[in-house]
Order: C-alpha cells, then structure tokens, then sequence
C-alpha cells in the first residue's frame, strides 16, 4: 500500500472536499504534470496556454490567478507551483 504525504503541493491540505477556491488551479496544474506539450507551452507561453485550454477544455481561473501566471517566467513547473503558490 503506498501512502501520500498531505503535503504534495497539488493535493489538498485536509480531507474534506475542496471549498471551489483555486479548483481551476489545480486542474492547470495537473495539465500541465501530464503533458508535455502543454506544460512547455505553459511555461514559455501562458497567455497562450491559458487562451486554448487543456483537449478542449477551459481553466476555470479568478482575474488574478490569470493575472499572476500570465506574469511569472518560470523555468519549470516547479518553480511556477512554488512562484504562484507564495505570491
């Protein structure tokens, strides 16, 4: 059986179901972790990234969350996880 640590930076933090804050995050994120055109795209392009989607679909992101990782130049998702995350 594995086990997995609460604190993986895009699970949640608690077990109760998500209060609908930064859902469009996650779904951003996990796009991004499971293809790698999309995430390069993510990373070198947002504007882009953010304007087609994820096969078809449309991240459901605040003005500021779009805001913020329109503006961040990371060299890795790891690094925009931890950018977006702390600022």
């Amino acid at each position: 059986m594995l086990a997995i640590q609460q604190s993986h930076p895009f699970l949640p933090h608690r077990q109760a179901e998500p209060s609908g804050d930064h859902i469009g995050l996650g779904h951003l994120f996990a796009a991004a972790v499971v293809n790698r055109q999309f995430r390069e795209m993510l990373l070198d392009d947002p504007e882009t990234a953010l304007q087609r989607g994820y096969l078809g679909q449309r991240f459901n992101l605040s003005r500021e969350e779009r805001q913020r990782l329109t503006s961040i130049r990371a060299q890795s998702l790891a690094d925009l996880a931890k950018t977006i995350t702390t600022s």
